[in-house]
């Protein structure tokens, strides 16, 4: 999936050299968690939403070079990479940088997020299931082989969740019934999760999408 028309252009940049008064006024003007800054045109960092009751007016923004935070993607990043960037920085904002290392504008959260929520997976109609087993013993060869061999198709699967040496798998099939797939799953010794209708799954991530938007509103 292209996302790269998604690249925002009209956000500003911050020069190192410029005055904390525009980057404080813009951080309170919109719902952003981070800012670009630049030196003459070199990315250095990003200033964060979450240290701007310490930001002083008078001051510049090279003073506060330490609080820079380091992270961006670039123009070949996939959108699973670009997701995983913004859940592991906390952001909703990321710099795009072209392969000479020269910012070209962000990437939006609601946009790629947007984007994500258009692919087959959300949009053909099927089943849901959450399923879990050990790091060492689990495949997806093996969940498409246990979904097909039940006359159903794979229509995506991600990794949601590690932990304790438990992986955790979500997985959407195109099948109305899933309850044979869900006993197939249990012989081959995968712990069902969740496992319910595309309309609950729906609705489910309606109400997320709608918490989102009454956040990034606030």
């Amino acid at each position: 999936m292209e996302i790269q028309s998604r690249i925002i252009r009209n956000i500003p940049v911050f020069e190192i050299g410029d005055s904390l008064k525009e980057v404080i006024k813009f951080f309170k003007d919109t719902t952003y968690s981070h800012v670009a800054v630049t030196d003459e045109g070199k990315f250095m960092g990003l200033l964060s939403e979450n240290d701007l009751e310490t930001f002083e007016g008078n001051k510049k923004i090279e003073d506060y070079r330490f609080n820079l935070e380091s992270f961006f993607v670039t123009l070949e990043t996939s959108w699973l990479d670009v997701l995983e960037v913004f859940a592991r920085n906390e952001a909703n904002l990321i710099p795009v940088m072209d392969m000479e290392e020269k910012m070209i504008g962000y990437y939006n959260l609601t946009d790629v997020v947007a984007l994500f929520i258009g692919t087959p997976f959300f949009t053909e109609p099927g089943g849901i299931l959450v399923i879990a087993k050990g790091i060492k013993d689990y495949s997806f060869s093996e969940i498409a082989q246990i979904v097909e061999s039940n006359n159903s198709r794979l229509l995506g699967g991600f990794v949601t969740d590690m932990e304790n040496d438990v992986v955790q798998v979500t997985i959407k099939i195109r099948a109305t019934e899933i309850n044979d797939i869900i006993q197939t799953f249990r012989r081959y010794n995968y712990t069902i999760l969740f496992g319910n209708s595309d309309d609950q799954f729906l609705e489910n991530l309606k109400q997320r999408s709608d918490y989102l938007d009454k956040y990034l509103n606030v």
